[in-house]
């Protein structure tokens, strides 16, 4: 790896798996110390092993729309390793699957509790703490299911447009110092998009231009672009990471 990462700190949400811990071993590959969340510490545990041990990570149990699991996070990140220079908003839910007639409106305010009001939570900390003094990038991790119609999950695609426009409100406020984008990625081999291609793999992935699903290293790599100043100039703004899905209009 290029080591375009050196130096800084990364906290990442929802990351002792999947996509978000895909992304951490992507920072860590290139220079980067991070500080990982998730519900389970045993998990995080295991997952900041497998990132080299304590000199490269460090993992913090919690909700992720829990401000003092996010206070506390951000805290541990400066005292450990100094800073907090960067901020990956992956931690997302999607409780419900069906029509949004028959919606249960609690789990929908929960929806966006964590996959909106958490994340702008997380930056408002973050930038407070460290990125209003000392600048920084941050990624959110919509879907492409917030880019059109997604019968089933239209309310996680609903949660996850708000937080792309969350994500373009954010750069504007923010710029010069603190740069703010975000990426969408189709579907993903994950323990949580399981549903969506369990026993059907090859036919959903079929539909796919590049005839495959996603794995969390094709959306790591674009998250660690844009947070790198490789992206030096890019704020505002949505990267499909979508295997071309979205170029053929299938569901």
């Amino acid at each position: 790896m290029s080591g375009r990462l050196d130096g800084r700190t990364a906290i990442v949400t929802g990351a002792s798996r999947g996509i978000g811990l895909g992304v951490a071993e992507r920072l860590v590959a290139e220079g980067a110390r991070v500080v990982i969340t998730g519900r389970k510490q045993e998990a995080l545990d295991a997952a900041v092993e497998s990132l080299g041990g304590p000199a490269h990570a460090v993992g913090v149990a919690g909700r992720a729309d829990d401000t003092a699991h996010q206070a506390e996070t951000v805290a541990r990140a400066i005292a450990t390793f100094d800073s907090v220079d960067l901020l990956v908003n992956n931690a997302g839910i999607n409780p419900v699957y069906g029509p949004l007639v028959d919606l249960d409106i609690a789990a929908a305010r929960k929806t966006v509790e964590v996959n909106c009001l958490a994340a702008l939570s997380w930056v408002q900390v973050a930038h407070r703490e460290w990125m209003r003094e000392h600048g920084g990038a941050i990624v959110n991790v919509s879907s492409v299911a917030g880019t059109r119609p997604a019968p089933g999950i239209g309310f996680y695609g609903a949660s996850k447009a708000m937080l792309t426009h969350l994500t373009q409100e954010l750069a504007v406020e923010l710029g010069p110092d603190v740069r703010v984008n975000a990426v969408a990625p189709a579907v993903v081999k994950t323990a949580f998009a399981t549903a969506l291609y369990e026993g059907r793999e090859e036919q959903v992935a079929a539909t796919y231009p590049l005839k495959r699903l996603g794995v969390p290293a094709d959306v790591a790599s674009v998250v660690a672009f844009l947070l790198s100043a490789d992206a030096a100039w890019m704020t505002g703004q949505l990267l499909l990471v979508d295997g071309g899905i979205t170029l053929t209009g299938a569901a």
